[in-house]
């Protein structure tokens, strides 16, 4: 049995099984997912293809959600990123059952869950006697890891919703309905507690989940859910600091020394990654497209920096409200990390002007006022990675292999430190200054829940996390939640460096005559994204009231 194939090699084969079958897929999330090689019988046989068969759960599956709904939602609607024009919608909440990012988010996690179904029903029921229990466990347990994630992110988003765990007999079900939050959440915890037990401590090939992403996943699970009741659980935030605190203690990871480092793709998997998305960069000429990460296409300021014809982001950038978090917006490593001002010097990152030579980026200045230089956007740096040539030749048009984080360690500090902050102030305290001591801010001499709300949006700029810091709020204080995001300025703003090259500081200022709208107001009616029209149309029952959900027939 070959148990040291590289994460890349399993990613192609994975994506080789699926990529072929999900192109003719329909839209609608209760179709079947299509039947092919992974899905045979005489296909479960051995560990070799028990793995293969889960690979592409790491990757194409979660593509349409990846591609650009991860910051359309994740971030625009958390006020991290703001724009002139892109992803309007979500960055005003004005989604609607036809914003684009909506449509494409519902389908992506029903995708993740019907696939999910698929390898958790077909390992149960063709695994052959060659197959190891250890490996049939881990091909179970990755099923219900990933389908329980795509559950946090459906019920955050839209509420009540349908827990399906039976691709084929919902094909003739009528009387489908959504299930209440209350169920979800519990569904989902049984499904990360099941991933837990059953994932081994060290991962069977490099970016495969362990039992410690499952639970640093589990704890974060806990700590939303218990709010779910509307005021805050403490047996949820007891279990939330007890997963964490488990983690941080036996699994053996480690703050990476430099925050930049993290969201370089030399650094894939690295010692403090607990759980990632693992892509690799030319799936789509090999012609499976959805394998690789496409985020740089439509982050990146221009293709000056990507060495093709995207670089789509020029008009995208982080909100004012963002930077003002920041402590200090020098010394504050993760700001340059997320965002580039004018004149950041990037030598890793290659800038080829057109008509110009190759150079190490500095970040220009694009706009005058006469008198001075300046940007009206704060760019997105994190997950730009640049050309061909920065990445060992590993990056295409619309394609890079750099992870998506799931979930690292400074995430499990912060959420340990979040579940006892009212109980242990000191030992919260002691987690988030290790978080500031990385970014090279001062430690704090105290800390409330604020200051780690605070702390996670300025650790997680931009990885697709600032929206569900809201939805978590929301459930126990959403009058707290819709006050926050009614006075983020997201706005626009002008950003002039002192000098140019090398700044030593910048300002920022918004423009006397500036009528666009900086505020939105966020409240109930507006906090929840609708259910997508077309997924009202095609299945109706999706309009009745939430049910709970039967357990007595859950895998």
């Amino acid at each position: 049995m070959k148990t040291n194939i590289k994460t890349r090699n399993f990613i192609v084969i994975g994506a080789l099984l699926l990529g072929g079958c999900l192109a003719g897929c329909s839209d609608e999330f209760l179709d079947r997912p299509p039947l092919d090689a992974i899905v045979d019988a005489n296909f479960y046989q051995n560990d070799d293809q028990i793995l293969s068969a889960s690979a592409p759960l790491y990757n194409i599956v979660w593509f349409a959600y990846n591609d650009k709904a991860s910051h359309g939602i994740g971030d625009a609607r958390g006020g991290i990123l703001t724009s002139g024009s892109y992803q309007l919608e979500n960055v005003r909440f004005n989604t609607t059952g036809e914003t684009p990012e909506n449509g494409a988010a519902w389908r992506a996690f029903f995708n993740v869950v019907a696939q999910s179904n698929s390898l958790i029903n077909n390992i149960q029921t063709f695994a052959g006697p060659e197959v190891t229990d250890r490996i049939k466990n881990h091909g179970l347990a990755e099923g219900r890891f990933m389908r329980g994630l795509a559950y946090s992110y459906l019920v955050q988003n839209w509420g009540p919703v349908p827990i399906i765990t039976n691709n084929t007999t919902l094909l003739q079900d009528t009387t489908l309905a959504r299930n209440t939050e209350e169920s979800v959440w519990q569904f989902i915890i049984k499904d990360f507690r099941f991933a837990a037990e059953n994932l081994p401590e060290t991962a069977v090939q490099p970016g495969r989940l362990t039992k410690w992403g499952a639970e640093g996943v589990l704890a974060k699970m806990y700590l939303t859910k218990a709010g779910v009741s509307g005021t805050r659980n403490q047996s949820d935030l007891d279990s939330a600091a007890y997963f964490a605190k488990r983690v941080i203690d036996n699994s053996g990871a480690a703050l990476m020394e430099n925050y930049e480092d993290l969201f370089k793709t030399q650094n894939n998997n690295n010692e403090e990654t607990l759980a990632a998305l693992q892509w690799t960069y030319n799936a789509g000429q090999a012609g499976q497209w959805g394998a690789q990460n496409t985020v740089q296409s439509f982050l990146a300021f221009g293709s000056e920096i990507t060495g093709f014809g995207d670089g789509w982001g020029g008009d995208i950038g982080a909100s004012k409200w963002m930077l003002d978090l920041y402590d200090d917006l020098i010394f504050d490593e993760r700001r340059k990390a997320s965002f580039m001002f004018p004149g950041d010097h990037y030598p890793y990152i290659t800038q080829v002007p057109p008509g110009g030579s190759a150079q190490e980026l500095r970040v220009p200045a694009r706009n005058t006022d006469g008198s001075r230089e300046y940007n009206t956007r704060a760019w997105v740096k994190k997950y730009v990675v640049g050309r061909p040539e920065d990445n060992d030749g590993k990056v295409v048009q619309q394609g890079t292999e750099i992870n998506t984080y799931i979930l690292r360690l400074a995430d499990v500090y912060l959420t340990y430190a979040e579940a006892i902050v009212e109980t242990n102030p000191q030992e919260a305290l002691t987690y988030v200054n290790l978080v500031r001591e990385r970014a090279g801010v001062n430690a704090k001499t105290s800390v409330n829940w604020q200051d780690i709300f605070e702390e996670r949006i300025r650790e997680f700029a931009m990885e697709g996390q600032a929206w569900y810091e809201f939805t978590k709020l929301e459930y126990y204080n959403p009058e707290l939640a819709y006050e926050i995001l009614s006075n983020q300025d997201r706005g626009t703003f002008r950003i002039y460096a002192d000098r140019l090259p090398d700044p030593t500081l910048w300002e920022i200022e918004i423009p006397e005559d500036d009528e666009s709208p900086r505020y939105f107001q966020v409240n109930e009616s507006n906090f929840k994204i609708p259910i997508p029209s077309a997924e009202l149309s095609r299945a109706p029952n999706l309009r009745k009231p939430a049910v709970p959900y039967d357990f007595s027939a859950d895998n």
